[in-house]
């Protein structure tokens, strides 16, 4: 590749937290249920927490299912499969949210999970992401939300356990009238109650032979997932705990497509060049008629890197322009997959709409490389033009579902105003970045090989096609949606390179899996 990369031997990663995404989650444990196959176990538990709100400490009743392996052989990752955590809090903590004039909450959650085995423990974090969410008029709150799940390893024989402890809720509140509430953001610290049932325990996994160690189970002197006090003898000294602790793995393992995100691969139908990049991109975008965000997921974007050429003279700098194209893949269409808003119109009535943005043309990726002859610090300006409609494939008016038919779109792409129409004409929203390096220092900002945030503003189109079922909704949702300002902010990941691939070394952070899928998922930022 010719492209520049970070010049560090660690490249930086996505940031984990956002300022706001999401719901509540809180993880629940009780003693797991039937197995619903051979060698699986499902967990289906209920869990007391207590949350600290700005009121005070209130109650949250919360509920995890997750599917385990019942055994798995020493060495092997155990890697916690299809966790939907849903947690409901009781009308006075809506309370407290709405005396700060909230309409909606979005929410990044970081839950704490003790791993032990054989008296000895280490810590995984179970992050959890969500649609925003409309506080109800009264009563409880009931939250449900999803996420990546990082793989654990035991080191030895004998049962691996799972128990949930304290967690975190980073949150955002919206308001009906689009102004900000005070805080705008707040973070929720959460523990178990002291009657959970199990301590916490979720899951047990016997790892190697049939019979567990000494210490299979957690220690009666203490809570699940934390270990017994040292002896001080040579055989369970302190300083061994690190070597016999179970192995947390940073990130989820295997495949992108064992991961919270759609698969993202090159395949016979899109068969890769030396050039091929694919990498994850997501994002949020305000609808500012409706006053809130919508929340694009992870989308896989297959990209071919262009060829450097010499940019416009300039005695300070050396120059490079670089055209790249991008397409989204999706099911093999170029699309995103499907994703669920859900708005408040007319200050009180939810709205629920599930959309996809669809290409019309290809995705153009235009950077300018300014490396500065005195210090060499590189600048890089990219922007990406990319022409989309917005098709709405579901409509619900305050759960009512509205039949809108197969054709209910965009009249043509979201527009931006570009800074050269002359060079790039017709319909397609634009998306800058701007990334810059010191010698020998990391990168910040967007590279398109690195990733980072690009922003930008656009104009919705009216609707159209919006009309099965007798009646048409056209006017309906123009008048809603459609209109300029509405701001935008995507998120894209580290790519990976197909021809020259990276998987991971004590120098190098891993940016391909095994199946060269792209190993980062970008979280959305604010």
């Amino acid at each position: 590749m010719k492209g520049q990369r970070a010049a560090v031997p660690r490249p930086s990663r996505v940031r984990a937290r956002s300022a706001a995404i999401g719901a509540f989650v809180v993880l629940a444990a009780t003693v797991p249920a039937a197995a619903s196959a051979a060698g699986t176990q499902e967990v289906d538990a209920e869990l007391p927490y207590v949350c600290a709100l700005p009121s005070g400490r209130q109650p949250a009743e919360v509920r995890v299912s997750a599917t385990f392996p019942d055994r798995v052989e020493t060495g092997e990752a155990i890697s916690p499969a299809d966790v939907t955590t849903t947690v409901e809090l009781p009308a006075e903590a809506v309370a407290d949210l709405t005396a700060l004039k909230a309409t909606t909450a979005q929410a990044a959650t970081r839950l704490t999970v003790g791993v032990a085995q054989n008296e000895a423990a280490a810590e995984a974090t179970w992050r959890g992401t969500a649609e925003p969410v409309v506080l109800p008029g009264s009563g409880p709150l009931t939250l449900t939300a999803t996420g990546d799940v990082p793989s654990v390893t035991g080191r030895s024989d004998g049962d691996l356990t799972f128990s949930a402890g304290n967690l975190a809720v980073d949150l955002a509140l919206g308001t009906a009238d689009g102004t900000a509430t005070d805080p705008g953001a707040l973070t929720l610290d959460c523990s178990p109650a002291e009657d959970a049932p199990g301590k916490g325990l979720l899951a047990a996994v016997q790892v190697g032979t049939d019979t567990a160690g000494p210490s299979g189970s957690p220690s009666s002197s203490g809570s699940p997932g934390t270990p017994a006090p040292s002896s001080g003898t040579p055989d369970g000294p302190e300083d061994r705990q690190g070597d016999r602790a179970p192995e947390v793995a940073e990130n989820s393992p295997g495949a992108a497509a064992d991961r919270d995100a759609p698969p993202c691969l090159y395949d016979d139908e899109h068969p890769p060049t030396p050039a091929s990049l694919n990498a994850y991109v997501t994002g949020y975008t305000n609808v500012k008629k409706l006053k809130g965000a919508s929340l694009l997921p992870p989308s896989c974007m297959l990209i071919e890197q262009g060829i450097p050429v010499d940019g416009p003279p300039d005695p300070d700098y050396l120059i490079f322009d670089t055209a790249s194209t991008g397409d989204f893949h999706y099911e093999g269409r170029k699309q995103t997959p499907p994703f669920e808003s859900t708005f408040l119109t007319f200050g009180f009535t939810p709205v629920t709409a599930t959309m996809v943005l669809e290409q019309t043309g290809p995705v153009t990726i235009d950077s300018r490389i300014k490396m500065r002859w005195s210090d060499f610090r590189t600048i890089t300006d990219t922007y990406v033009r990319a022409p989309l409609t917005l098709r709405v494939t579901a409509l619900e008016v305050n759960g009512t579902p509205l039949d809108i038919g197969p054709g209910c779109r965009t009249e043509k792409s979201l527009t931006s105003v570009d800074p050269d129409p002359a060079n790039h004409p017709g319909d397609h929203l634009v998306l800058y970045g701007r990334g810059e390096q010191d010698l020998g220092l990391p990168a910040t900002g967007y590279l398109l090989l690195s990733g980072g945030s690009l922003s930008g503003e656009a104009t919705v189109p009216a609707f159209t096609g919006c009309d099965a079922g007798g009646e048409n909704l056209d006017r309906l949702l123009t008048a809603s949606v459609s209109g300029p300002g509405n701001l935008i902010k995507q998120v894209q990941g580290q790519t990976c390179s197909i021809a020259n691939p990276v998987f991971g070394d004590e120098f190098n952070a891993p940016q391909c899996t095994r199946d060269l899928q792209p190993y980062v998922i970008p979280v959305p930022e604010r």
